[in-house]
């Protein structure tokens, strides 16, 4: 398979014909290989608009919806960013190419351990991979210019908005388990700003701040 068309063909009929504007978006989702962050006997349907497994339960997102989300956080050259729910390490790599520093937290041993080596393996040296409770954020690294969440909260965490800089975006699936809302979260001095954006469906976000039942299973 010619990954390099099937990212180009991706980019021009998943992302911009579904209105994907911001050009370094497009151009970094043109350039990481998606497929390296799959099992190989999925990288044939690693350029398909849509989910898939990658063990554990969880799933790595489908491309229009990175983009989406990425577009969304407005990520400058000198951002420090947190994402919560590495998984694969995919929206990582993404981020890492848009972002002075990344900090991703992941609370599946396995999956963060595995994300982390491919993400060195790829040449990345601005990312820090972290396993714990993603709903509690990194205290220890904030503030953040940009904090993106790839799993569905209940409500949007308070440690996570805490953690934002002065005009930091939060960008964060909310709902219930079977669908939420995207929505994107400004700090602007002491108030939140919320925009709200398009339906979407992701594994829940587990954790004291996410939901706390599932945690305790």
């Amino acid at each position: 398979m010619d990954f390099s068309s099937a990212r180009k063909s991706m980019v021009e009929y998943q992302l911009q014909a579904r209105g994907i504007q911001d050009a370094d978006v497009l151009r970094v989702m043109g350039k990481v290989p998606r497929h390296l962050f799959l099992p190989e006997e999925l990288w044939n349907y690693a350029y398909e608009d849509h989910p898939l497994s990658i063990g554990w339960g969880q799933t790595i997102s489908q491309p229009y919806m990175v983009a989406i989300m990425t577009e969304l956080l407005n990520v400058r050259p000198s951002d420090k960013v947190l994402e919560v729910g590495t998984g694969s390490g995919y929206q990582t790599a993404i981020l890492a190419e848009l972002a002075h520093y990344v900090v991703s937290i992941e609370r599946i041993k396995e999956l963060a351990e595995g994300a982390e080596q491919r993400l060195k393996d790829l040449g990345y040296s601005n990312i820090k991979v972290i396993c714990g409770d993603g709903s509690l954020g990194y205290p220890k690294e904030a503030p953040y210019d940009a904090i993106i969440v790839t799993a569905g909260s209940p409500e949007v965490p308070d440690s996570l908005k805490k953690q934002l800089n002065e005009g930091g975006r939060l960008v964060i699936p909310v709902g219930g388990t079977n669908l939420q809302v995207l929505l994107k979260i400004i700090k602007k001095k002491d108030d939140y700003l919320i925009e709200k954006h398009t339906s979407c469906i992701f594994v829940p976000l587990i954790g004291s701040e996410g939901w706390k039942r599932m945690a305790d299973n």
